[in-house]
């Protein structure tokens, strides 16, 4: 009998191993890198911790980084919508989904820009207290990360709503197996920048 669970133990691992080494190198790749930034943010989020708060001088977080997280969760819906759209061949729908998602990304930038405006005219500048700089900062990365996504996610969006024009290269498009590989990266890389937003904002609320 204990073989028989050492065996089933060996099949899961052997398994793991063999999806593994299916993944597309370019897939791969994008893991570990939200592994990597995962890591940076936790370092961060670390030392903002460690630095007690901001005291006296802002009596709650900025409203606009509320607004922000809204926006966010929101986008990560639409992306979430894609893929099922995608698979019905409908293009244009899909070009519209991706439309809304890289809208609420701006949005979300906007939103987080006046949250500095909140924190600056709190007296909570990138130079004040290190609780500041590091809620700047957090901030500025997840951004600059966000940027990344969103070039990306214009460049699906431009050449979605191109294809989605013609028939004949709306069918090349949905055959293509590197535009299905390149979709559930996005998908993956966004919803990854979206729960790790949340996951800090609500550490964010907690120091409060």
């Amino acid at each position: 009998m204990d073989s028989d669970k050492k065996n089933k133990v060996g099949q899961k691992q052997l398994s793991a191993f063999r999806q593994i080494e299916r993944m597309h190198p370019i897939r791969m790749l994008l893991f570990l890198s939200m592994f990597g930034i995962g890591i940076l943010f936790l370092v961060l989020l670390i030392a903002f911790v460690r630095t007690g708060g901001f005291g006296p001088e802002l009596e709650q977080l900025p409203k606009f980084f509320s607004v922000s997280t809204v926006l966010l969760l929101f986008s990560s819906y639409t992306i979430s919508r894609v893929p099922g759209i995608y698979k019905r061949d409908k293009l244009k729908k899909m070009t519209r989904y991706l439309g809304a998602t890289l809208g609420l990304g701006l949005f979300f930038i906007a939103a987080q820009l006046m949250g500095w405006r909140e924190l600056s005219a709190a007296g909570i500048t990138f130079n004040s207290k290190a609780a500041g700089t590091y809620l700047y900062l957090i901030s500025a990365l997840h951004i600059l990360h966000l940027v990344g996504g969103i070039i990306f996610l214009s460049f699906l969006f431009i050449k979605t709503a191109h294809m989605a024009t013609d028939s004949v290269r709306t069918l090349i498009f949905i055959r293509d197996p590197y535009r299905r590989l390149q979709l559930a990266m996005m998908c993956s890389y966004w919803h990854f920048l979206d729960f790790m937003w949340l996951g800090l904002y609500l550490i964010f609320l907690f120091m409060f």
